[in-house]
């Protein structure tokens, strides 16, 4: 049976008090309604129809061709919401999921597990439940004596009796496609809020005879709703929980989850460790047995297995085996590093490729470069690769040696096996095998450092007299 997919995702959100469109506000970095959409995806839904109406242009351009878009131009309510879907989906038959943009907790069992009831009961329509403490402010599921589902009573609507019902409405809920579109041509907005509600379409099926079902989630998070910062920095917590526990069953060790941050698409290999303080976003892919922090903060990036990186930050860059990278490192997009590197303490990489087993161990700048094996760059050398209109490539070969204190002024080459000498200023190629001196022949001026001492000291005097 085909799925279709419908995202509510048109409100705009003012408890946010945020130039952003809700629904696009970030957790676990990635924006709530692209959570939403993921989790269609999972459920294999065959069509998916965002509503959208503040911030349009925004969403469209976050979710692209991943669904398709109806306009609520005035916000009427959740049920004059989903009305704007009809003529997209007219000529369809199926179930039509629907879904908010701001739950991005729900998971894909819980949506799976709810339509696979729905489809074998026969129910006309079916709504995903959850059992809380408090549930002040959530809609209430009402039931019969048969467990089907009656209605759900907004909080503002509860009669006294009502307002102790703890099992609540968490807005997701799955339909016959034709049911739903002729129960929605019936909604009135007598109501407290004077709206058009999603819900009383449970509530028209069940008087009118057909099946209504719930289906009650094990984890009440699911459902929840993000309409404040608040919320925003709940769900962030949850998430984060989901995510780390997911890696430390799959065999990561994690020191302190609570204070490690992993966004939903990294992926980490087996018995590596991530220390407190690393954040890991994007699509970051580390390997097997690398130790990762403390303090690395790390976006689109490849680390491949044995690597260490620690208080350092990479970001869209590529490494090695068994290479280590830091403390305090920092590797610029671009950055493709070989296998038993050393990359050290304030050394920048930037669009620079580092053959297997060189070093460049401190206080260097390695940018626009393309550096080979077992070359050696010492403390304080730099790439010099902008001359101020374009960015010239450096290249220095296999087993060379870069001493402290060098700088390469590109475009140049060090040959193979070639040895720059520290201190040294290079702007014409060093061949292979040869050794490179470019620095002033060193004089000195016996017993001169105490006549300026004694200078500066007359100077000295003098502006304090003026004073």
């Amino acid at each position: 049976m085909r799925i279709l997919g419908i995202v509510l995702a048109a409100g705009q959100g003012k408890r946010m008090k945020s130039k952003l469109y809700k629904v696009m506000h970030p957790v676990c970095g990635k924006p709530l309604v692209g959570h939403v959409v993921d989790v269609l995806d999972e459920v294999n839904a065959d069509r998916k129809v965002v509503i959208v109406g503040h911030g349009a242009e925004t969403v469209k351009a976050y979710l692209g061709d991943r669904a398709e878009y109806a306009m609520q131009a005035e916000q009427l309510g959740t049920g004059h919401a989903a009305m704007q879907a009809e003529a997209l989906l007219e000529g369809e038959d199926g179930i039509a999921l629907i879904t908010t943009g701001d739950t991005p907790l729900i998971s894909a069992d819980s949506l799976g597990a709810m339509i696979r009831q729905h489809i074998e009961s026969g129910a006309s329509a079916s709504v995903l439940t959850a059992m809380v403490d408090q549930p002040f402010g959530y809609g209430r599921i009402v039931r019969n004596a048969d467990g089907l589902v009656t209605a759900i009573v907004e909080q503002k609507d509860c009669t006294p009796e009502q307002q102790w019902i703890r099992e609540i409405n968490t807005g997701i809920g799955c339909f016959d496609k034709h049911k739903l579109f002729q129960a929605l041509k019936q909604l009135k907005n007598d109501n407290a809020q004077r709206e058009y509600l999603l819900t009383d379409v449970f509530g028209i099926l069940a008087e009118q005879g057909d099946k209504v079902l719930g289906y009650c989630t094990a984890d009440a998070t699911e459902g929840m709703g993000i309409n404040d910062r608040v919320q925003l920095s709940e769900a962030e917590r949850v998430m984060r929980g989901r995510i780390n526990r997911r890696h430390m069953l799959n065999g990561v060790t994690i020191i302190d989850p609570s204070n490690t941050y992993i966004e939903k698409e990294v992926q980490i290999g087996a018995d590596t460790v991530v220390y407190p303080g690393t954040f890991l976003r994007g699509v970051t892919v580390i390997g097997e047995d690398c130790m990762i922090g403390p303090h690395a903060d790390m976006t689109n990036t490849v680390v491949r297995n044995g690597t260490t990186v620690q208080h350092s930050v990479l970001t869209d860059a590529t490494v090695g085996e068994e290479t280590a990278i830091g403390p305090f490192a920092y590797l610029r997009p671009g950055s493709r590093i070989g296998n038993q590197v050393k990359i050290g303490d304030f050394v920048e990489i930037k669009n620079a490729e580092l053959g297997d087993g060189t070093k460049v161990s401190h206080l260097s700048y390695v940018g626009d470069a393309v550096v080979g094996k077992n070359v050696n760059i010492g403390c304080g050398a730099i790439t010099v690769n902008y001359d101020g209109y374009n960015k010239n490539i450096t290249e220095i070969c296999d087993d060379a040696f870069v001493g402290s204190n060098v700088n390469l002024i590109a475009p140049v080459r060090i040959g193979e096996g070639a040895y720059v000498v520290a201190g040294s200023t290079i702007t014409h190629e060093v061949p292979a095998g040869d050794l490179a001196i470019a620095r002033e022949r060193q004089t000195n001026k016996p017993g001169y450092a105490d006549k300026l001492r004694q200078r500066f000291k007359a100077i000295k005097a003098k502006k304090q007299e003026s004073k």
